[in-house]
């Protein structure tokens, strides 16, 4: 049978390709310490599972969930924004509940992109911005990140003819892989020149909780002009240890939230009113686990940077995200290094081509692996460099 040739344009995802890896190496019988993909090796905070359990008892969640979400869930969701950024956004008109964010990165190109419409996108960056774009008939147009830049796009550099086919801008601070950080400045900016040539500006919101040595990132929603313009997706994964939970959010411009709700209307049937509660109890309840997480990351980041300078590998511990972007030695490649690392060391890291081309050089380091296999793998780094 013939597939369609949208997906014969799909490169294999990367995080799928780690796992057949791992997988291998794991069959050879190798003690892999995977550095790769970022899922919280910590847990659920038990007042999150609890108000899940309960809702699960209450047969009043057992039939189809709204398809705009819960209004509690929504009212919390703006509740956050007020406390965490002083933005009062309305529940009903300029939020929405996703089934994770990564749902809603994917649908905003359905949503905002033609066939023969551009996308601008962060190179490096997460995967999904570029396949959303090419799922939905447009053209990916990567925005190189350079070290020299602090890893921010030059956004003056985009040409003309570019610009004029251009529909969407995504940025991510702080950033998946770069771990890279900006202040509100940088968003006014964008979001000024998102104005100047009519562009939605999507911000993906994921680490701006986890951030470290007194820095406290700002959302894009912050800047100013930005509540006609910016749609930022929020998610609980990373900031409650919820990966597997697939709960997050779309906020921000009116006309952006409602195309996204009109979409889901029709592909989904909404996140089951259980989970939406514990979503609740995460947003409003105890935020103790926000700072142990911050803390244990940090732990691991010095740990880490620490472990890569002792064998040559010099790295600016990261003021957030929960990863280490970090240059491979001289003479590897991207993909050299991190099968080197595989195959010698059984250490897995996420080669940082698969994330742009501009991503060569560089392989990614997560945090999130409990401390003792953490250790582990910085002694195995430094017995391998020896």
């Amino acid at each position: 049978m013939r597939t369609a040739k949208r997906i014969e344009k799909l490169p294999p995802y990367l995080f799928a390709e780690l796992d057949r890896k791992v997988s291998e190496a794991k069959a050879r019988g190798a003690d892999i310490i995977s550095f790769g993909v970022g899922d919280p090796d910590l847990p659920t905070p038990p007042h999150i599972v609890e108000a899940l359990r309960d809702g699960a008892r209450d047969p009043a969640t057992h039939r189809y969930p709204s398809y705009t979400g819960m209004p509690e869930f929504r009212a919390a969701i703006a509740r956050f924004y007020s406390r965490r950024f002083g933005i009062d956004l309305d529940p009903d008109e300029e939020i929405q509940p996703l089934v994770g964010s990564k749902e809603g990165i994917f649908h905003l190109p359905v949503a905002f992109v033609d066939p023969g419409d551009v996308a601008l996108i962060p190179d490096p960056g997460y995967p999904v911005y570029e396949t959303g774009t090419i799922l939905a008939g447009g053209e990916p147009v990567l925005l190189p990140l350079e070290p020299d830049r602090d890893f921010t796009p030059d956004l003056a550099s985009i040409p003309g003819d570019v610009l004029d086919r251009a529909t969407v801008l995504w940025l991510n601070y702080p950033s998946n892989p770069t771990s890279a950080c900006v202040d509100k400045s940088f968003f006014d900016e964008a979001v000024a020149f998102c104005a100047e040539h009519d562009l939605v500006l999507a911000h993906d919101a994921a680490y701006t909780e986890i951030t470290f040595d007194g820095f406290v990132a700002p959302c894009a929603l912050e800047a100013d002009g930005a509540r006609d313009r910016v749609v930022e997706f929020g998610s609980l994964s990373k900031t409650y240890n919820m990966t597997g939970w697939r709960i997050g959010w779309v906020a921000g411009a009116p006309v952006a939230v409602e195309a996204i709700k009109r979409l889901k209307t029709n592909i989904d049937s909404g996140i089951f009113d259980a989970v939406q509660r514990a979503g609740i109890a995460a947003l409003d309840g105890p935020q103790d686990v926000v700072a142990e997480n911050i803390a244990t990351y940090r732990r691991r980041r010095d740990l880490l940077c620490d472990g890569l300078k002792s064998i040559g590998i010099v790295v600016e511990p990261p003021r957030g995200s929960i990863y280490v972007w970090a240059p491979v030695p001289d003479g590897h490649t991207s993909g050299s290094f991190a099968t080197h690392l595989l195959d010698t060391l059984d250490i897995v890291v996420a080669p940082g081509n698969g994330y742009g081309p501009t991503g060569e050089g560089f392989v990614r380091f997560s945090l999130t692996i409990a401390d003792d296999r953490l250790e582990e793998g910085v002694e195995r780094l430094r017995e391998g460099s020896r």
